[in-house]
């Protein structure tokens, strides 16, 4: 997409209108991937290799980071659940139309929420990286960030539990789906209509993704940066727990 389509794709979106002209595919979780393969979570995706002393499986770091300067907000309020001085950290770039990203959140990250978060071990960040062409994964982002904080990560959730019937409707209406799904999450007509004709929220979430491309990697999603390391694809609950333990 030209730099000038993009520009009219968004002036578009908020303009409230351009949501029901996407796609009936979910977008790719990356931009280089095949539509058609992001139909199925890929647990290939993972690049994992088996631990020495369990049979839980470690994914492999695909780089180093700077931790520090990662955890560092950018220009919108952190979403983050725990303890931020929790010895492990982690900061997740997803994308609400990635399968992958919906595989992690259905599959994982409630358990770990549960066994980690919640008794103080990590520290986990969740930040928005809506691919450049995708209007329905940066509209689901700015409606949860118009929601209220604590309803942030159950928002997010719903969307991500209801992908297909709102990224990929049978119909083809993705705003109207989109907005009776909204509804459920407490939105009305006028204030899903304001969120989504929000210019500065859609810059600053867009912002998010591009500061995450540019000064930490992130070109695919999920993409998790956890203790100074960069992790690509989706992990289940036995290899992302035998990589905190290993932290711990």
């Amino acid at each position: 997409m030209s730099t000038s389509e993009l520009s009219i794709t968004k002036r578009r979106l908020l303009g409230g209108i351009a949501i029901a002209a996407v796609g009936l595919a979910l977008t790719a979780c990356s931009d280089a991937e095949d539509k058609a393969a992001s139909a199925e979570p890929n647990p290939a995706v993972s690049n994992e290799t088996t631990a020495s002393t369990t049979s839980a499986q470690i994914p492999t770091a695909d780089r180093d980071v700077d931790m520090e300067e990662a955890l560092k907000p950018g220009p919108l309020k952190e979403m983050a659940l725990g303890d931020p001085n929790a010895p492990v950290k982690v900061i997740e770039y997803m994308s609400m139309t990635c399968p992958h990203c919906a595989h992690f959140h259905e599959n994982t990250f409630e358990a770990i929420k549960t066994k980690y978060v919640d008794t103080g071990k990590v520290y986990f960040v969740l930040r928005e990286f809506p691919f450049p062409q995708d209007t329905a994964s940066l509209a689901a982002f700015m409606l949860a960030r118009c929601t209220t904080e604590d309803k942030y990560f159950p928002f997010v959730s719903m969307f991500l539990k209801q992908q297909r019937t709102w990224a990929a409707p049978s119909d083809g209406d993705v705003r109207n789906a989109m907005l009776q799904l909204s509804k459920m999450g407490g939105f009305t007509q006028e204030t899903f209509d304001a969120c989504l004709t929000n210019a500065q929220l859609a810059g600053d979430v867009s912002a998010v993704r591009d500061r995450g491309a540019q000064e930490f990697g992130v070109q695919s999603t999920p993409t998790f940066l956890i203790n100074g390391k960069a992790y690509s694809g989706d992990m289940s609950v036995d290899s992302m727990s035998a990589l905190f333990d290993s932290m711990l």
